[in-house]
């Protein structure tokens, strides 16, 4: 599969930045240092001053690429669940079986994140922390509906979409395959969090992965 994707460019809505990013060493080195100091300071903390200067470059050149930071944080997010889609599809689409599909989908979307060598400028691991910690930020604002019509969800919405077809595909009377689908994709999220910062409330631990509950769910309820 890396052979695979290391020939795909993953598409972002071109309205979340100004120039692409993909295009120019400067726009990839943004995207990379970007990543690491979000993850490091936290999204609050994080400025595109504090970004120019740590890869020595003026604050109103990162502003060349994009208008603020919830945008980079939009782009990256769409980067992040467009990369899990291209996994999602080359994983699954030779499996026949609508059951082993849905649970290696399923693995594909809960699973711990390792870094994917293919992509140098990003590393998807880290990327994944910030995704735990900080997506729900893209969601939870005033402007979500406006954004939605842009289109600034399509990505995150098209992998909850494949796994609902799978469900479909496994258990075409179960009523709620879209709640459940969402949940997994969005909750899965969710578990690694509190397995990393409030161990009391989850069964996932160091044994026990996000990833094992989902298929453990899965199999109960949509089967």
């Amino acid at each position: 599969m890396d052979s695979i994707l290391t020939n795909i460019i993953i598409s972002v809505n071109e309205k979340l930045y100004v120039k692409n990013p993909e295009t120019s060493a400067l726009g990839k080195k943004i995207i990379e240092h970007s990543i690491l100091m979000i993850d490091q300071i936290g999204f609050e903390n994080f400025t595109f001053k504090k970004l120019g200067e740590a890869i020595g470059s003026n604050e109103s050149s990162i502003y060349r690429y994009f208008e603020s930071k919830h945008k980079l944080l939009l782009y990256l997010s769409s980067w992040y669940w467009g990369w899990i889609e291209y996994k999602l599809v080359f994983a699954t689409n030779n499996i026949q079986s609508p059951i082993e599909k849905l649970r290696k989908a399923v693995i594909i979307v809960t699973e711990k994140i390792e870094d994917d060598s293919t992509t140098a400028h990003i590393n998807e691991s880290v990327l994944n922390k910030i995704i735990i910690a900080e997506f729900t930020k893209t969601l939870l604002t005033k402007e979500v509906d406006e954004e939605n019509k842009e289109g600034f969800f399509l990505i995150y919405k098209r992998v909850i979409n494949r796994l609902i077809e799978m469900i479909a595909l496994v258990n075409p009377n179960y009523l709620y395959a879209k709640s459940l689908a969402s949940s997994i994709v969005e909750g899965a999220l969710h578990q690694h969090f509190l397995k990393d910062h409030l161990k009391t409330i989850t069964n996932c631990n160091e044994t026990v992965s996000p990833t094992d509950f989902y298929l453990d769910l899965v199999e109960k309820i949509a089967i």
